[in-house]
């Protein structure tokens, strides 16, 4: 699995690198519907580990070659 993302660290809204998976307004989409990566939620602040959002990319990765196949 290639990591997008810094397994050891920590990204908060704003950071640019979360715009790889979605805007702002997509990953409180997410949140409020319980979908997307796993978070913290620490008073107003949401954190996302760089552990989890590679978990979340890898989970979410389509094989074209394997499409089809049953």
């Amino acid at each position: 699995m290639a990591n997008l993302f810094e397994q050891h660290r920590n990204y908060v809204l704003g950071d640019s690198e979360l715009e790889l998976i979605g805007d702002r307004d997509k990953l409180a989409q997410w949140r409020h519907k319980g979908i997307g990566p796993a978070f913290y939620k620490l008073g107003r602040k949401i954190i996302y580990r760089g552990a989890d959002l590679n978990a979340w990319a890898e989970a979410n990765r389509v094989d074209p070659s394997k499409e089809g196949a049953a």
